[in-house]
Parts: structure tokens; sequence; C-alpha cells
């Protein structure tokens, strides 16, 4: 962050700094344990907990001053809103900072891997700021920002929406210079409504863009396509099609890893990703289609995405032991994402020639459509010729597999239900784990890791 006085930001937040005047040197956490030397905490009021509570407990751990809706003993800025002093702050540091390139993205699936790739890249070039996870609410994306000092060249700016006029608000805030729309897909319906409603929403992307920025934008769907029109500066698309500006040929898949070429205005090179899918042949173009537009070279562009690695935790995380492979895929599901996770599945099954066990559970936010999309994905999965399906407190994952299907479906009540399927796996086996992020399967996935461990632990001492 930029060094402000505590006096100078309750003028930019429109607050009443109580306690003396002191340097501000470090980024606002709303966690107090995450506090710094010099840093701010925010004291947020949920549903459950009061940051008020933790303001002794923050400035212990080196921060200097606290956003309050209530005064304290500690030096504070007093202020209405905290959130909204704490917009008025990234606003204020956005605005100082002119020579920051702040990149922002958003879509229904891919953004927090896009934002990984596109980090690896930019970071090759100057220093970048990203979020770190899917920081990218109204909370993460201003705090994200303030991480930016005047050394900072990139800021990448992850975007959700859970209300039409959220992504509209930190477009205002962050005014970035490129924006990015992944795709347009069936990811939080529940809340909006329809597919459509999720466009507009994420349309604010493009139509918040001044003139002088740049709009990227996939052509996986119509929606995200339609978005052209609302921009009326420099355009780049992104895809698997000849008519993209950025686009992918030549995909062959290894090992469960993509391998392309990767076609830009300035020429071709070719790509080997580490990470494994098909579905992140889009986020990598996407990565690159934003390099391309920063002018960095289609050899360096190439380079980066074939030595980069997600970040992210128990998204696509492969783990393979004793002949087994699993797919850890737990941090959140969608009908689109779903997919993807299980043609990645037939891949790494096909290669190892063991069987197939998907491992699902709920996919949230659907709304009215919930038990339609979980059947197809079920359906999906015998089209795909998965060898065993198992619905964990997800029963409509089955209601559309015949009973005498080459596919054998299990179904269970619990995470802790299913672990006794371990049993029947066998060396070359490919297991995935994949539900929204409320169902926690991540703890699925190291249960499922260990008793396979035991098992073959338990055969090499039968062997010997």
């Amino acid at each position: 962050m930029i060094n402000l006085r505590a006096s100078e930001i309750a003028k930019i937040v429109r607050g009443e700094l109580v306690g003396d005047d002191v340097a501000v040197t470090s980024a606002p956490v709303f966690d107090s344990k995450a506090a710094k030397p010099g840093s701010i905490f925010l004291a947020l009021k949920g549903e459950k907990v009061d940051g008020h509570s933790y303001i002794e407990s923050a400035f212990a751990n080196g921060a200097v001053l606290a956003f309050v809706t209530v005064a304290s003993a500690n030096r504070c800025i007093v202020v209405p809103d905290v959130m909204s002093a704490l917009n008025l702050l990234a606003a204020h540091v956005r605005e100082v900072l002119k020579d920051l390139t702040v990149i922002a993205l958003t879509g229904s699936q891919g953004k927090t891997t896009t934002k990984d790739l596109l980090q690896h890249i930019l970071e090759s070039v100057g220093k970048t700021v990203a979020p770190v996870g899917n920081f990218n609410n109204e909370l993460g994306t201003p705090i994200t920002l303030l991480q930016c000092d005047e050394n900072t060249k990139f800021c990448i700016l992850e975007m959700g929406a859970r209300h039409v006029g959220d992504i509209a608000t930190l477009c205002k805030m962050a005014k970035p210079n490129i924006g990015m729309v992944l795709r347009v897909g069936t990811a939080h319906i529940g809340e909006f409504g329809s597919a459509e409603a999720v466009a507009t929403a994420k349309s604010e992307m493009i139509s918040s863009l001044e003139g002088s920025a740049i709009a990227i934008l996939g052509q996986y769907d119509d929606f995200t396509k339609e978005m052209s029109s609302l921009h009326n500066g420099k355009l780049l698309t992104f895809g698997e099609t000849t008519s993209a500006d950025v686009r992918a040929t030549d995909i062959e898949i290894r090992e469960g890893r993509p391998h392309f070429d990767l076609v830009t205005p300035a020429g071709r090179a070719a790509v080997g990703l580490r990470i494994v899918g098909i579905h992140q042949v889009a986020n990598a173009l996407a990565a690159a289609a934003v390099a391309s537009a920063l002018g960095a070279s289609i050899d360096l562009i190439a380079g980066a995405l074939s030595t980069a690695e997600v970040n992210s935790k128990w998204r696509m995380q492969i783990h393979e032991f004793n002949g087994f492979v699993l797919i850890n895929d737990a941090y959140n599901s969608s009908p689109e994402s779903a997919e993807a996770a299980l043609r990645t599945l037939v891949l790494f099954a096909q290669e190892r020639g063991g069987q197939s066990w998907a491992f699902l559970g709920k996919m949230h936010e659907l709304g009215a459509s919930s038990r339609e999309r979980h059947a197809a994905i079920g359906t999906l999965a015998l089209e795909l010729g998965i060898d065993h399906l198992v619905g964990i407190s997800s029963p409509e994952y089955a209601e559309a597999v015949g009973a005498n299907s080459a596919m054998t479906v299990h179904l269970f009540e619990s995470k802790e239900d299913s672990l006794s399927l371990v049993d029947q796996m066998r060396s070359g086996d490919v297991i995935l784990v994949k539900a929204s992020r409320a169902e926690a399967f991540e703890f699925l996935a190291e249960e499922i890791s260990s008793k396979l461990e035991a098992i073959a632990v338990d055969s090499e001492e039968e062997e010997r």
C-alpha cells in the first residue's frame, strides 16, 4: 500500500480520526490475526461476529489504525459504514497510482485459474499483485487493490457478482485498463433467476469500461460474444475457433494435460500446460489474450504458460501414488465445471487402464433447475463411460440413469458412508472428488487418500 497518514485517510474516507496521527504503511485486513505492522484493521460487523471485539488483538499484531462505526480506545477512524470507507480508500489509491495497469476479470467458470496463469506470465514482466484464492467480492477486491504501491506494475482483480450492479460498483472503484469476461454459465443461476440475468451482471465488466480500456471476450457462449456491442474501444477475443484473435490449434491431451499451438496476431508458439483438463485451454487462452494486449511477446507467453502451476487449493489437484490417481477438484462445482472434471477423469482412466470413480456432491445455487441439472450430469457420466458414479446426499444424479446401465451407481447419505467403496478400488483406478464448496469434499479427498495409501502398504507387506 502507498504510505498515507491516518489524518489523510480520515479525509479520504470522510470519517473522524480518534487518537494521534500515524503513518499507515500496510494494506487493510479484516482478520485480526492477519494484521501486520503499519496496517489498518477493518472492524466489520457480521451476523455472528463483531470485528470491534478484535481491535485489541489486531493492534497487538501490528495494526496502527482501525476503521470502526463505534469509537474505540485504540486509534481509529469512525465512519458510518466500514465497507464504504474501504471502497473510498481503494478508489483514492487507484487514482494516485496512475501508472498502474489494472486487469479485471469475471465469468461463471475459470476466474481463479486464469488469474493464477496470468499472474505467472506478468510477474516475468514486472511486480504484479493478485488476489489469494478467489478473493473476488466487495471486500476482497478493494483489499487486493490496496496492496499495490508505486512499484506495482500490474494488478489483477477477480470480480464476482451476487447481484446486478455488483461488478459495476467494483469497476467504478478500480477503473480497469483491461476488462475480461471468460464465459457465462449456470453458476449462481439460483440467485439471479436465469442465464440472461447472469449475463447482465457479467456484462457490467464491459459496459463499465472507459473508452481507452481494452475489452477481452471469450467465444464460448453467445451471451459473452454479444457483449462486444457494449464497448466502443479496442476489443480482443479468445477461443478455439478460427475467428478468435487469440486461439488454440492442434490440441492434444497427454497424461491429462493439454498441449496446443497458441496463435495470436503476433505469431504461433507451442504450449504444454502443467495443469490438467481440456477446459484449461480456455483459461490459458484468456491469460494469453491479456498478456498479448499488454504487449508481451508470444514466446514469453507460451513459455510462461508451459511452466505455470495453479496456486489455489482443491482445484484439479492431481495426487498420484501406488498406482492410483486422485483428482481433488473439491473447491466448488457447477454443471460446466462438473462436465469438465468428468471429461478429465475419463482421459486419465483411459491412459491408466483402470476404472473411473466419480464422487459427486451437490451443486448449489442452481435454483429451480437444480434437479434437472444434476440428472443431466449423471446422464453425461454414463455417456462418457464413467465406471462408477458415486452420489453423496444427491440422488438426483441417478434419476435418468437406467437400472441396467453399464455405469454402476452408488448412492450414499454421507461422505463417511461412501468410504466403504475404497476397498473395491484397484491399482490403475482414477478417482474424482467434486462438489460445491459448502459440501467440504476436501475432507473426503483426504480420507480416500489415506485409505488408498493404507491399502498400498498392506499390499506391499503381503508381497514380502
